[in-house]
């Protein structure tokens, strides 16, 4: 790309040597180096303005020796030189700036793999894919969460998405993860896990420093337990959207028969946690997901219609299935989501026979 601001002097300068006495193009030398600004950096761009300096000294020679130091060509040399330096200063700051946004999007992302770790595609018996499309292009991280642990007797999971946005919710989703990782693995049964798990929203709205949040802070949650052995899945819907079963290429809703209240608000209602069961074979593909994914609204505000687009999909390979409802998604939207979305497909592997 470098040749072509130095064809760019090259040519500006045969033809002013060339032409009328009356005709200056002398002046279009500094596109020369603005041009090459937009590409490169400081030193290609003062090497490129230093040769735009000696075209217009070549110009000034060739055209009339008496003529090098006159008001005319020193006006034209001085404001190259000058131009060439803002150039260069330009890209000085440009680098630097680049330098600090690189490294802040590293921090980002190193931040997000620590609070939101990338599900492995085996886990047990189960092939799982997951996938995290931010509403912002250059965010890399938010309030939508998800993650998974071993037990003793099979995978637990859950995925959340934190009321409110910005550095606040993505606390309250890391200190929900964070919870999450260290007592899904214990012997504890589906509705001691998410007690648990609401109190541990509750105690972070009560730390001291934090303003009362009581009732504005909640978290909709699915909390899922998925046993190695047999057929079933057993679930805690807190508020959140219900999974999606794909069998046979037919999509079905698996909401909840009794739901709780989001995490953070189980203090407001006696009710104990009830589990829900349902059928989860070999063969299936179970999708969880955000609400990004069903509140994402086309050119005409329509909502995005996930049983509708999924249904008569075949595709049981969990990492396909994702890639095919990202694209499909995104392109509902017109390219960009409104929301942050989180998604998980869940195959089962046959049991072996013993």
């Amino acid at each position: 790309m470098v040749a072509v601001p130095i064809a760019m002097i090259v040519a500006v300068a045969v033809i002013d040597v060339l032409a009328p006495a009356h005709i200056h193009l002398g002046p279009l030398l500094v596109a020369a180096p603005a041009v090459t600004a937009s590409f490169a950096g400081p030193r290609t761009t003062g090497l490129v303005a230093a040769l735009a300096v000696a075209a217009q000294a070549v110009i000034a020679v060739l055209r009339d020796r008496d003529e090098l130091f006159s008001a005319n060509h020193q006006a034209q040399i001085l404001a190259l030189v000058l131009v060439g330096a803002c150039l260069v200063l330009f890209c000085v700051v440009r680098e630097r700036r680049a330098r600090e946004l690189s490294q802040v999007r590293y921090v980002s992302e190193t931040a997000q793999r620590v609070v939101l770790r990338p599900l492995p595609q085996r886990i047990g018996p189960l092939r799982v894919a997951s996938r995290y499309i931010a509403a912002e292009p250059e965010a890399y991280i938010g309030g939508d969460l998800y993650a998974a642990a071993r037990t003793g007797s099979g995978t637990r999971l859950i995925v959340g998405d934190v009321r409110g946005k910005g550095m606040t919710a993505v606390g309250d989703a890391a200190l929900l993860l964070g919870a999450f990782r260290g007592a899904a693995h214990r012997q504890a049964t589906l509705v001691e896990l998410v007690t648990y798990l609401d109190g541990s929203v509750c105690w972070d709205l009560a730390e001291p420093g934090e303003t009362d949040r009581s009732g504005e802070t909640f978290i909709t949650a699915a909390i899922l337990d998925i046993p190695d052995r047999g057929h079933t899945v057993d679930m805690i819907d807190c508020g959140h959207p219900p999974p999606v079963l794909l069998r046979d290429g037919r999509a079905t809703a698996v909401p909840a028969r009794q739901p709780a209240p989001p995490l953070g608000l189980g203090g407001m209602t006696t009710r104990p946690y009830a589990v829900d069961t349902f059928s989860f074979e070999a063969g299936d593909l179970l999708l969880l997901y955000t609400d990004g994914v069903v509140e994402a609204r086309d050119a005409a505000g329509t909502f995005y219609p996930l049983i509708e687009r999924i249904t008569g999909w075949t595709d049981s390979d969990p990492e396909s299935f994702l890639r095919r409802l990202r694209r499909d998604l995104l392109d509902h939207v017109g390219g960009r989501l409104g929301d942050d979305a989180a998604m998980i497909a869940i195959g089962r592997t046959p049991t072996p026979q013993t």
